[in-house]
């Protein structure tokens, strides 16, 4: 149930200073409560163990902590981890761990559902019922980073946005949650190793480009024409590819940091050497680093089959021969609906 108190972690901590101050508490008490929040992850007021009985008592009494919680787990056979998280309001969300020989990667959700509908995705067939607030973003990348230490004794490495929802309509929040995630006073880590995918909202791309921000951005392009695209992904209809390859530039001029190119294969429908030629004449308007070619991952809802195994090496090898950067992206998870385009709370 959602509390009427204030939640605490949307206090800076000047605010919390503040606060301390008009309770006649010492200023570095803030600091305490502000690294428990942040850094030790504290999931209750009870957690904070450096602080009186009595003080604890009274933030329990002032202010709200609604933490995520781990609501069901499961583990893949390529050691994937899947995680369904339950927020404060009873709404679920997925986030998954993927870990390979040098990196340890949390993929999470920004969107409870997702209202872009687009055809080939299980979350894009359910409603959105809300955003995520920043500090439960950041809340999936402390748990997933808690479950890479327990499973391997190796911290997070990489983040990618790519869970369920469409992360540049939630676009406060998500800045805010890297803001926290890359501070020095929260999870430290490098804005070169989170990665924002967006099905393509031209207009916060060029967003993201004036806010001079220093993460990476990944495309969902899975279509190299108009016609294509829109039939899969209704987003284009609105933000067509000649509009996102200006958005997509003028995002590089301003930030300089990498741009990936996200396409995913299906069978008999942009799987051939035209659509790998559209895809070409795409990548060189760009200033993109590599395109990921994505296995599909069939889903209940949705028509679409993976390609055969000779179709997408002609394809590979087709963009080699062009000198396009790709690099075949083989799903993780697929066994626990955990891969690329599957994630729909199923558990």
């Amino acid at each position: 149930m959602k509390s009427d108190k204030q939640n605490i972690r949307h206090l800076s901590l000047p605010a919390l200073q503040e606060y301390f101050k008009t309770i006649g508490e010492k200023p570095f008490r803030a600091k305490q409560v502000h690294e428990w929040l942040w850094q030790k992850h504290a999931g209750s007021f009870e957690a904070m163990t450096n602080l009186s009985k009595q003080l604890r008592g009274s933030l329990e009494e002032n202010f709200s902590l609604p933490a995520l919680q781990v609501d069901h787990t499961q583990h893949s056979n390529d050691g994937t981890i899947k995680s369904r998280f339950r927020l404060h309001d009873g709404h679920l969300v997925e986030g998954v761990l993927i870990p390979t020989e040098n990196r340890q990667t949390a993929c999470v959700s920004s969107q409870v559902g997702c209202s872009l509908s687009c055809k080939f995705c299980a979350t894009g067939y359910m409603d959105r019922k809300r955003n995520l607030d920043f500090d439960e973003i950041y809340d999936e990348v402390a748990l997933l980073n808690q479950q890479s230490l327990e499973a391997s004794g190796k911290k997070l490495t990489n983040i990618v946005y790519m869970g369920m929802g469409e992360p540049l309509l939630n676009y406060k929040n998500v800045l805010q949650s890297i803001e926290r995630i890359t501070a020095e006073d929260g999870l430290a880590m490098s804005p070169k190793r989170i990665t924002v995918s967006t099905a393509g909202v031209a207009k916060m791309i060029r967003q993201l480009g004036d806010d001079k921000v220093r993460f990476n951005l990944a495309l969902s392009l899975h279509a190299a024409n108009d016609k294509k695209r829109s039939e899969i992904m209704p987003i284009n209809d609105s933000n067509s590819l000649k509009v996102l390859i200006e958005a997509l530039n003028y995002f590089y001029k301003a930030t300089q940091n990498q741009i990936t190119f996200e396409y995913i294969l299906f069978k008999d429908f942009n799987d051939s050497l035209k659509d790998a030629d559209e895809l070409i004449k795409i990548y060189r308007q760009v200033p993109a680093d590599l395109i990921n070619i994505i296995e599909y991952n069939p889903i209940d809802k949705a028509r679409f089959q993976k390609p055969e195994e000779d179709a997408v090496e002609q394809f590979m090898a087709y963009l080699g021969k062009n000198r396009v950067n790709a690099r075949l992206r083989r799903s993780r998870g697929k066994d626990i609906d955990a891969a690329c385009g599957q994630l729909a709370n199923k558990g």
